[in-house]
């Protein structure tokens, strides 16, 4: 899966926010990536395609997609992203879908992200 993962970098910014900051109900949720619910509250994924008062504050990260059609019961994908981005002072968030997993990065080491990508990428096929 490594060596056919063809990581492609989205164009926007996305914010994490949270239920409690979710003031203005007009928003289209057209820029809803994701939603995820805990025990502590629901979780949105937003593109920001303009800037919302209500995401004031909070950080930006870069999505990433691994376009290699991953299993849910693969085993090491998600490991060997992270840790190569983690050896460069990365953080990584990961959405696991369906068909293929998604990285959250800092919005401005998203070009440096990618490029390690497409080295661990290349290195796994050789």
């Amino acid at each position: 899966m490594l060596a056919g993962m063809d990581p492609l970098l989205h164009e926007l910014p996305y914010v994490f926010m949270h239920e409690d900051r979710w003031t203005d109900f007009s928003i289209e949720l057209s820029g809803m990536f994701a939603s995820m619910h805990e025990e502590e509250g629901t979780t949105y994924v937003f593109a920001l395609d303009q800037e919302w008062e209500m995401a004031e504050g909070l950080p930006r990260f870069a999505r990433i997609t691994l376009q290699v059609h991953s299993d849910l019961e693969g085993v090491g994908l998600t490991a060997a992203v992270s840790s190569a981005l983690a050896e460069a002072g990365i953080s990584c968030n990961v959405i696991a879908a369906f068909h293929h997993d998604h990285l959250f990065v800092p919005w401005d080491r998203r070009l440096e992200a990618m490029a390690i990508l497409k080295q661990l990428a290349n290195d796994a096929g050789r």
